[in-house]
């Protein structure tokens, strides 16, 4: 059952401290408490599971339970405590307020936590345990991912440096070679790409030389691949490579490169699939580049989509942990959301909705702020589940509203300014300009929206206030000062008793683009409505790329904006709510199989790198315990 906490120290540990200072629920009772039975449930050790999808089909007349998305303002680049908020509300609702919760957040990458930005885990006394295990490796379905995907990546170039040397009879001889009696059989995917190309017939040996060919030869443009390579680490030397060197590779070069796994399209499918089936589907369908003659060309063309399916058949399935308190949580899928839609898995979110049932409630993150995850949360996530949220929390700090009102500049690593840890009304005034702003954003959606200001010790009676009254006069439903971090649910009752009342209000959900205006109509209408741009710059590539994909069909998917985090804008300079900018296009990417297109803005990086001192200089084993230490 869900506990509060009984001791709380004045001086707040570190964020391990804390999680190794606690006692788990074991993870087998945890499941039985909240309704999963036995033969739901695939044990990894005794603090995690994975939960069968068979839980949702038994539950199927449950009614659903309250749905809640936490949203932020413009973080600044230590981040503003979503997950934090998220874990916090959590354990408000469910170990104070007596609600049925469930908590629902991706799986954090190895990048960041060995970079710079450390884990995703929460932090002070509202995180989720065991932290180690929650952000390292977890039940490895990041691992999954990148070998899924990298498996495509080796078909893609295996299959254009043999189609080089041979002619279309001998592919097809050597894809479907005859037995000893003469007789030939197409594998399943291979009755896939016939199903495409418009051919019914079953049996190899009934095919024309002319449907043998189209078959045989898929005549990949080597120019046109965008499957790239990824590992789960910042390595900028791996941006950009040459691969096909060696001798045996016959001059079968090109230019290439590796993305961070967790931007991988396939990460994307985990994140939007809703069932097997539709994985299998999915990860079929995705595009990695087209023919001579512009056909687009998918993993099923090549073979190798039933093989991927295999490699992430456990992966589909959300990884049950609990909070520091005892409430439940789904940890599953990590989409960046400055590349990718930024939202954990929409599986977990049903299964969730179902646990928790009419009374109770699921609490969501959307990464990043309003601008980026919750934008994709709402027209991306809520396309593909058909679930629409009771509530929207707005995330809110002191020090990052100073930021935009002009304050000094925030590094990560370095000490903070004077500026921020006294109190300054001038700055805060200015900068509650962005906090403004992404209210508007939400409310262009119509769902309620609490702001819950994330208490520092720094921050003042009048602080709040200021930030109060501004939320209120933007049209939150309500704004509350909470201090999870140092006292976990405790500290979040306030901000728990405003999403109830919220979630009892009458919404009218609507998208913020239809799904039949052009690409360049929904980028545009995402630019001016949700980041307050005057217009959008295409360049050469992008143009190419709209014509392309308008005439392959996919003109019809939603959009993915990859952007910096940092600003409303493209630009992380520009900080506040500015206006009149222009945001430059400067390429983009069809995700087919994930359902969305993702136009890159600026000098936006699908791998991130490493600084001069990265976070794994503090991380290391404890020789005597086995324990990790230096993780943040």
């Amino acid at each position: 059952m869900p506990h509060k906490l009984q001791s709380i120290l004045v001086r707040v540990p570190s964020d391990l401290e804390i999680a190794q200072a606690a006692t788990p629920i074991p993870i087998d009772e945890l499941a039985s408490e909240v309704g999963i039975l036995p033969n739901e449930l695939e044990l990894y050790g005794k603090n995690k599971a994975k939960v069968h999808l068979s839980v949702r089909d038994r539950l199927k007349n449950t009614p659903n339970g309250k749905y809640v998305v936490v949203t932020a303002i413009t973080p600044t680049p230590l981040g503003e405590g979503k997950t934090t908020t998220t874990v916090g509300l959590s354990q408000a609702l469910g170990a104070h307020l007596g609600k049925k919760v469930f908590t629902c957040v991706r799986q954090p990458s190895q990048g960041p936590t060995f970079g710079i930005k450390g884990g995703a885990a929460g932090g002070g006394y509202s995180q989720i345990i065991p932290m180690e295990e929650f952000n390292l490796h977890l039940t490895g379905d990041i691992h999954a991912i990148t070998a899924a995907n990298n498996l495509l990546a080796a078909a893609i170039d295996t299959r254009w440096f043999h189609e080089k040397s041979q002619d279309a009879e001998t592919l097809f001889e050597r894809l479907c070679p005859p037995a000893k009696d003469g007789s030939r059989r197409f594998s399943p995917v291979m009755l896939r790409r016939l199903k495409k190309l418009g051919i019914s017939k079953t049996n190899p040996n009934d095919l024309t030389p002319e449907e043998r060919a189209r078959f045989a030869r898929l005549d990949i443009d080597p120019n046109s691949i965008t499957w790239r390579r990824v590992t789960d680490t910042n390595d900028r030397m791996l941006r950009q490579i040459t691969i096909g060197q060696g001798p045996e590779e016959k001059g079968a070069t090109r230019v290439s490169g590796y993305d961070i796994s967790v931007a991988s399209e396939i990460m994307a499918i985990l994140a939007l699939t809703t069932s097997l089936a539709d994985m299998r589907d999915r990860l079929g369908r995705m595009v990695f580049g087209t023919s001579t003659a512009g056909e687009a060309l998918t993993a099923d063309d090549i073979g190798v989509g039933g093989a991927l399916t295999v490699l992430m058949k456990d992966a589909i399935y959300p990884n049950l942990m609990q909070t520091l308190e005892g409430t439940p949580a789904f940890v599953h899928a990590g989409p960046f959301a400055n590349i990718a839609h930024g939202n954990s898995s929409i599986v977990a979110d049903q299964i969730a909705l179902k646990l928790v049932g009419p009374d109770g409630y699921v609490v969501t993150e959307s990464g990043f702020g309003a601008d980026i995850g919750m934008e994709k949360f709402f027209n991306i996530k809520c396309r593909y589940s058909g679930l629409v949220p009771n509530c929207v929390v707005m995330v809110a700090t002191m020090r990052a509203l100073k930021m935009h009102g002009g304050g000094p500049k925030v590094v990560a690593g370095q000490p903070l300014n004077h500026a921020y840890l006294e109190e300054n009304l001038d700055l805060l005034e200015k900068g509650c300009a962005n906090l403004v702003k992404m209210i508007q954003n939400a409310k262009r959606f119509g769902i309620p929206i609490v702001v819950g200001v994330n208490r520092f010790q720094t921050d003042t009676p009048a602080e709040v206030e200021l930030v109060r009254k501004r939320a209120i006069e933007a049209g939150a439903h309500d704004a509350v000062m909470s201090n999870h971090w140092a006292e976990g649910g405790a500290g979040a009752v306030a901000l728990g008793k405003a999403v109830i009342d919220a979630c009892s209000k009458p919404s009218k959900f609507q998208f913020l683009y239809p799904l039949d205006i052009s690409i360049k109509q929904k980028i545009e209408t995402i630019v001016r409505d949700m980041y307050g741009g005057s217009g959008v710059e295409y360049l050469p590539a992008a143009d190419k790329k709209i014509e392309l994909y308008t005439r392959l069909g996919f003109d019809k998917l939603p959009i993915c904006m990859a952007k910096t985090h940092l600003s409303l804008s493209h630009d992380p300079n520009l900080k506040g709510a500015p206006t009149g900018f222009i945001v430059p296009v400067r390429d983009i990417r069809a995700s087919v199989g994930a359902g969305f297109l993702y136009p890159l803005l600026g000098t936006m990086s699908t791998m991130p790198g490493l600084s001069t001192r990265p976070g794994y200089y503090e991380i290391d084993i404890d020789l005597e315990t086995g324990r990790v230490i230096g993780l943040s």
